[in-house]
């Protein structure tokens, strides 16, 4: 099984990403809680930038999980029809919509255990809110962050939930919320899934697959 960094080789691979993404942060828009657990909710399998297209017409109509609780799957999905799955996102939203006014009082609940109940939110998305609406300690795993870190080697694994546990062994424990914004920003303009910019990566004499393509 390929070694995972060291400590040292983690901290100046964090350093860079951080001195080159220095504003660590979503680019989804929202106002609220709520808005971000929407957000987030469509975000899956769907850029974020195409999630902005859609969330400021649907958040203006519609502003509180009572809004949401009240509509019917096929109202919904005219508004976030520019995302992907957006039929069966519609009624994972209604139906969490519905759990968050009758068990929660309209409030988004504050435990990873209590968020991954709620219809359509995965352990990523849990994570997101986790760690971006109530500042909690947590690495969210997506396409990117699974992606870049493999290839780096902050983690050696073929599934996401293992990825995660590999991130949170090598990773300062407060570093976690801001390393999952840098490995994606990496992710988008550097490391891409095709045609990687190597060349131009500021990691890219501590990386993995630089150095297995020879580049180094």
């Amino acid at each position: 099984m390929k070694k995972l960094k060291s400590k040292k080789e983690v901290k100046k691979i964090l350093d860079i990403l951080s001195k080159t993404y220095t504003n660590p942060q979503t680019v989804l828009k929202y106002s609220n809680n709520f808005e971000l657990l929407i957000a987030v909710m469509l975000s899956a399998q769907t850029t974020d930038n195409q999630v902005n297209k859609v969330t400021p017409i649907l958040f203006e109509k519609y502003k509180t999980p009572e809004d949401f609780a009240k509509l019917e799957p096929e109202e919904l999905e005219k508004y976030i029809k520019g995302v992907g799955l957006y039929k069966t996102k519609s009624k994972n939203i209604i139906k969490t919509a519905k759990i968050l006014v009758d068990k929660y009082n309209g409030e988004i609940p504050k435990t990873r255990e209590e968020l991954i109940k709620l219809p359509g939110v995965g352990r990523k998305t849990a994570n997101v809110i986790l760690s971006v609406a109530f500042g909690e300690d947590a690495i969210a795993v997506d396409t990117h962050v699974f992606r870049v870190s493999n290839r780096i080697g902050l983690a050696n694994s073929k599934d996401v939930r293992a990825t995660e546990e590999d991130l949170m062994k090598v990773i300062p424990k407060e570093l976690w919320g801001k390393a999952h914004h840098w490995l994606i920003f990496h992710g988008r303009n550097v490391c891409k899934a095709r045609n990687p910019k190597c060349e131009e990566c500021p990691i890219k004499e501590y990386c993995d697959y630089y150095k297995k393509a020879g580049k180094l």
